[in-house]
């Protein structure tokens, strides 16, 4: 028997949580996003896309078609918080949840859909609740695979709900252009365009009438593609992962760039988004590294492996820029990310530790954890651990 695989998906999930925050702000246009010459729209709210602002869109282009809008810089700390209630409260209804990003997640809702005479209402009864209790709004998918759901939950924003079985395949999804697949990117639809696809039904016929073509274009993801668009795609609802070993994060700049301000702006950015990360696995990170693309599209990176092991935002924010400093400056840089590697627990130490002085080591990595979040509320230094006053001299 088939599963019943939903996909929910958060509707303008950063600018939804902006309203909620900051109530009067509702009913207006919110863009969130990079607020520099060169920053770009995140997400924005649906008031927001009336004026024709989208995401990705530069903020430029976004301020002068919406000058009225409410323009804010991401609010991740607080996104974060926001996820794990909307999560919270998915497990309402089923223990197998898959987080598939901060604001979008695959349920395995088979063992609770099965028993009711009417899945639909209950779908809508689980969307309005969340939206009454938390005040976000959603996208569901419903489908036997995972794919499906996630193409269903797409076809109807906001507040929709879109069921697919297997049997509605060609008349639901083949119309949709090719652009609306999940999973093919600009570049394959580009190809694609040139062969004279322009719709999912065009791309099914391709791979099925071109199969030596297609295989040698797209390798491995041909089977991949084939099976999905059948309908054979994956159905299990992953909700363990292996151990992580790394966190990181990239980001492309919109236009290519030596500008070191800029540069260091963006990877201090994103050195903040993995001290949360590991801070939120409780680890630590041995290595960081820190990787870019330059303009000609090639990769280039330099790893530093640490003595002590780090997790507080400020020692990632120094070890990465060092490394930029001292590899990269000048470089025409496309993309830049970094990466805490290594991970090890929070609680691990490098110095020999007894029965009799571990507990005071736990405790001092636990109060760094809570100095450091009511530093970040502040959004300015005002509280320091006394083992470091000490170690500093200061007084």
């Amino acid at each position: 028997m088939s599963k019943i695989i939903m996909h929910i998906d958060l509707n303008a999930f950063y600018a939804t949580a902006e309203q909620i925050k900051n109530p009067e702000y509702q009913g207006k246009p919110v863009i969130v996003g990079g607020l520099g010459l060169r920053g770009v729209v995140s997400t924005c709210s649906y008031e927001a896309r009336a004026f024709g602002v989208h995401s990705a869109m530069p903020i430029g282009e976004a301020r002068r078609l919406c000058p009225q809008g409410i323009y804010l810089f991401p609010d991740f700390e607080y996104y974060e918080l926001l996820s794990r209630s909307f999560f919270g409260y998915l497990r309402n209804y089923s223990s197998l949840i898959e987080e598939a990003s901060i604001d979008e997640g695959f349920v395995d809702m088979t063992k609770y859909l099965q028993k009711e005479k009417d899945p639909i209402k209950c779908l809508k009864e689980l969307q309005e609740g969340l939206y009454k209790e938390l005040g976000l709004k959603c996208s569901i998918g419903v489908a036997p695979t995972k794919f499906l759901a996630k193409m269903g939950s797409d076809m109807k924003k906001p507040m929709g709900i879109t069921v697919i079985r297997r049997r509605d395949i060609k008349k639901m999804l083949y119309p949709l252009k090719i652009g609306d697949f999940f999973g093919v990117g600009k570049k394959s639809a580009a190809y694609l365009d040139t062969l004279g696809v322009k719709t999912i039904g065009d791309f099914v016929n391709i791979l099925e009438t071109k199969e030596d073509e297609m295989r040698k274009h797209f390798g491995k993801s041909y089977d991949w593609y084939l099976n999905n668009i059948r309908g054979n795609g994956d159905d299990v609802v992953i909700t363990e992962y292996p151990d992580q070993k790394s966190l990181g994060h990239s980001q492309t700049f919109l236009f290519d760039t030596n500008d070191p301000d800029e540069i260091r702006e963006m990877l201090n950015n994103l050195c903040a988004r993995v001290a949360r990360g590991i801070a939120r696995e409780k680890k630590k990170a041995r290595s960081i590294t820190v990787n870019i693309k330059d303009e000609h599209f090639k990769s280039f990176s330099k790893v530093v492996s640490l003595d002590e092991p780090i997790f507080e935002e400020e020692d990632i924010i120094k070890v990465a820029n060092r490394i930029y400093n001292n590899t990269f400056l000048g470089i025409v840089i496309r993309l830049i990310g970094v990466t805490a590697g290594n991970l090890v627990p929070l609680k691990e130490k490098n110095v020999q530790m007894s029965l009799w002085n571990y507990e005071s080591y736990e405790k001092e990595d636990e109060t760094k954890l809570l100095v450091n979040s009511l530093n970040r509320k502040a959004n300015k230094k005002l509280l320091v651990m006394a083992s470091e006053v000490k170690k500093n001299g200061n007084k």
